[in-house]
């Protein structure tokens, strides 16, 4: 009863924010750390690049989140340094979800989104605490998450252009912000294609969620 307790806290905290296009995959985040009704950091990073077109969205404990970034890292470069290839978006979702499942008597309190573009495919996978799996268009986390969710319900659409998929990542956030008192102090937009993991400028975000807004 006290782990299913625990795990019911990681709903809490942030909003996160995940959806393919044709171009790749574009990940979003608000900056702000909160403990309860205590706001910690105004600006923390919530999307990091794990591979070369490899990322993932934290939420939930920030060390738990934090170590296993640097694990999956660690592994993801291992395994291209030995093989000579990257790992799939999928094995590497597969292994973090293993860890998760193998501590879920005393799990990392952790929400995850991992997201890949490989072979000209858009991929993202949803992590819960205890090893739990899905593979989604579109996804959000957090505690704003059911605020996200309705953007991204009415605007996500197959094959969306990256540039539309940017206005909806950075619109599903702003949207989030206003109603969820733990999400805030801006927006981290980060995008996955080709060219590998891109993280846009508080300029251009700004830019883009102005356009978005004029819908």
């Amino acid at each position: 009863m006290e782990n299913k307790e625990k795990v019911k806290l990681l709903e809490t905290g942030t909003t996160t924010i995940a959806l393919t296009c044709k171009e790749g995959v574009v990940l979003s985040a608000d900056k702000r750390a909160s403990s309860y009704f205590f706001i910690a950091s105004k600006d923390i990073p919530k999307i990091h690049a794990i591979d070369l077109r490899k990322a993932m969205t934290i939420s939930g404990s920030v060390g738990d989140a934090q170590t296993l970034v640097r694990w999956i890292k660690s592994q993801l470069f291992v395994h291209r340094t030995r093989e000579g290839k990257p790992l799939s978006t999928k094995g590497a979702a597969t292994l973090l979800s293993n860890v998760l499942f193998s501590y879920k008597y005393y799990p990392f309190l952790v929400q995850l989104i991992l997201a890949g573009y490989e072979d000209e495919t858009p991929e993202i996978y949803s992590i819960d605490a205890i090893g739990g799996i899905t593979k989604e268009k579109f996804v959000s986390t957090g505690s704003g998450s059911p605020i996200a969710y309705g953007v991204l319900e009415n605007e996500y659409r197959e094959n969306l252009s990256l540039e539309d998929a940017l206005k909806i990542a950075a619109k599903g956030i702003h949207t989030s912000m206003q109603r969820d008192s733990a999400t805030g102090n801006g927006i981290d937009l980060v995008a996955i294609t080709e060219k590998g993991v891109e993280r846009y400028p508080k300029e251009e975000v700004e830019k883009i969620l102005k356009e978005a807004l004029k819908k």
